[in-house]
């Protein structure tokens, strides 16, 4: 057996050494040779005696990066990280084609780098000078900044419209899917495809996206960075053998010219000098402008809100994290940023399926994902323990401000003077216990998460399935002061099925799909509240974190059904009186204000904006939800 011992960087030329050291040790075996070693590129050998082969430094070469980045590189190698080596360099004049990118017309790279290794992106990284080495506490972490766009860039994103097409008579046209033509589509592609062909190289990740096989889409990224195809690496599903990607064909292709603008933006008809367009016909699509990480990953996640309703039996693609207890009951939390939907998924009792996009079929509910994409800002271990762990080596961190201390550099999770949006993104298997299959059973509990900051939604309220998809498609929660700019009192939020930015269907239909899986499976659905309580935000006191897991506990061990329960006069949910662990006054809203006539103006003001936000939904979908909403 061969172990590896490292304090190093090991670049993908020394590893490719290190393997021929590796044979020649095996091969020396019966000469009797007590070591041999490649002194080229560090003191590297392979001890026969003991059985290891040693790569004891590679150093950074020092002119190439400034004082701070002279940092060894403490490599940590699991089963999870070893499993992605498929990693292939195409050179020649046939490169592009080897690799399949001459299908959209990409043909001059001659070299291509073919889904690197986790240590091949690594090298490229610094190699390229892309970012800085982060001293995390767990291990260094490479870093990068986004530029002047730090999340998406929901203005320019575009969907192509052909008059009369499927997508045509599907997409919901409008704010979220705004239609371009596919005469400006061509000359975006093509420009797209003119850049590339400039360029001496090329990145190209083959990877997959949904854990379920039958409805899983082969998704080809093609970059110009490598940090780019080490963030999609980091979140799409990985191929772990060279057979996976044998004659691999695309069901969808994205072209990423982030350095590239388009400068006649007004002409083509769009928003600015930054495009995002999607052609869901030719199954391709373009980026221009931006250099955000996560335009990859929320791109083909609206994509698989397209196409799962489509499917044959249809499938219901959801923002979502989800995780499984040991008995396999699975459960799935909705909710807006800000609502604690990977805090409280992440649970040490249970294991976690996936932390974003999921879907659910007739099987069960399976990740979409192979990895995480957290918010980091006044992240720490005590809050957040399993997200702070896994920024170690293999994650990457984006638009993180970095504070010098010595030599190093430390990750500063509470500095937000580039954005409140720093973000990091991490293989999944950077959580100790997430769920290997990736795929669970019909879940038996629906949490709908939300942070009402007027304090008069209880901490947790049971909903009847009808109720439950005019909460689904309200998808409520409140911004309060310091969130945004200009906020100075609670501003009530609507985002249908807790995602509207990434619907490309009319809600109602994932509303439509959501109702049916709940009746034909007897899931329970719940509304719980990580907002305020006592109180409107300013007045009271924000719920606290052993509060809310104790309602989450009692929700997936089934406590809460020994409950004796009230109904509320105005949303109608049914809210217990009693649950094991938390303070029987916090129950009910109504007890816990001091004035019970603000209260009341206050209940009233909140469920007056739920009638107003659901009013557009009147007459739509099979069922018209509005009769399940709250009564004035």
């Amino acid at each position: 057996m061969l172990t590896a011992q490292s304090n190093c960087i090991l670049s993908h030329t020394a590893n490719a050494v290190s393997v021929r050291v590796a044979a020649r040790a095996l091969a020396a075996c019966a000469q009797g040779y007590n070591n041999l070693s490649s002194s080229s590129y560090g003191s590297s050998a392979f001890d026969l005696k003991k059985k290891k082969f040693l790569i004891h430094e590679y150093p950074i070469k020092t002119a190439r990066l400034p004082q701070h980045q002279k940092f060894r590189y403490q490599s940590t190698y699991t089963e999870g990280r070893n499993a992605y080596n498929v990693s292939k360099i195409i050179k020649g004049p046939n490169a592009s084609s080897e690799a399949g990118i001459d299908a959209v017309g990409i043909t001059n790279p001659a070299t291509i780098y073919r889904n690197l290794t986790f240590q091949e992106l690594y090298d490229h990284e610094v190699e390229n000078k892309e970012g800085s080495i982060a001293n995390a506490e767990y291990g260094d972490t490479f870093t990068v900044d986004t530029g002047k766009f730090t999340g998406r860039s929901p203005n320019d994103k575009f969907m192509v419209k052909y008059p009369g097409s499927e997508s045509d008579k599907n997409l919901d046209w409008g704010k979220v899917n705004q239609p371009t033509t596919p005469e400006v589509y061509k000359t975006l592609f093509d420009r797209a495809v003119a850049h590339f062909n400039t360029l001496d190289k090329a990145y190209v990740f083959d990877g997959f996206c949904g854990a379920n096989p039958r409805t899983q889409k082969k998704i080809r990224f093609i970059h110009e960075i490598s940090w780019q195809q080490h963030f999609v690496t980091n979140m799409f599903i990985r191929p772990e053998s060279h057979e996976q990607l044998e004659g691999f064909e695309p069901d969808f292709t994205i072209i990423n010219a982030c350095s590239q603008v388009v400068e006649d933006w007004k002409e083509l008809g769009l928003h600015s000098d930054t495009a995002v367009v999607f052609d869901v016909e030719q199954k391709t699509a373009v980026i221009f402008g931006t250099w955000y990480g996560g335009e990859n990953k929320k791109g083909i996640f609206s994509l698989m809100h397209y196409w799962l309703p489509m499917h044959d039996p249809p499938q219901l693609p959801m923002h979502c994290s989800a995780n499984v207890g040991q008995d396999g009951d699975s459960a799935l939390f909705f909710g807006l940023s800000g609502t604690g939907k990977t805090t409280l998924s992440a649970d040490p009792h249970r294991y976690l399926i996936g932390d974003d996009e999921h879907g659910w079929d007739e099987e069960g509910v399976y990740n979409f994902e192979g990895g995480c994409y957290a918010k980091t800002i006044n992240l720490t271990e005590e809050t957040e323990p399993d997200i702070y762990k896994a920024i170690k080596t293999d994650a990457l961190l984006e638009n993180v401000a970095l504070k010098e201390e010595g030599e190093k550099l430390i990750p500063d999770y509470f500095d937000v003077s580039k954005t409140e949006n720093g973000r990091v993104s991490y293989p999944i298997y950077h959580i100790d216990n997430f769920h290997k299959p990736q795929t669970a059973g019909h879940p038996r509990n629906i949490l709908f998460l939300t942070c009402d900051a007027f304090g008069v939604l209880p901490p947790v309220s049971k909903l009847s399935s009808g109720q439950a998809m005019y909460h689904f498609l309200s998808g409520y929660t409140a911004k309060v002061a310091g969130t945004e700019r200009g906020i100075k009192e609670p501003q009530a939020t609507f985002s249908a099925c807790f995602g509207a930015a990434f619907l490309t269907l009319h809600p109602t239909r994932y509303a439509d799909l959501l109702q049916e899986k709940l009746d034909t499976h007897g899931s329970s659905a719940y509304l719980v509240n990580t907002g305020w309580t006592g109180g409107a935000y300013g007045v009271g006191q924000r719920m606290s974190i052993n509060a809310t897991r104790s309602c989450v506990d009692a929700i997936l061990d089934g406590s809460i059904h020994s409950s004796e329960f009230e109904k509320d006069e105005i949303f109608g949910f049914e809210i217990p009186k009693t649950l094991p662990n938390v303070d029987s006054h916090l129950l009910n809203p109504k007890n816990a204000w001091e004035d019970h006539e603000s209260y009341e103006e206050t209940v009233e003001k909140l469920a007056t904006m739920y009638i107003k936000n659901f009013e557009k939904y009147e007459g739509k979908g099979s069922v018209d939800y509005t009769q399940f909403g709250p009564k004035l």
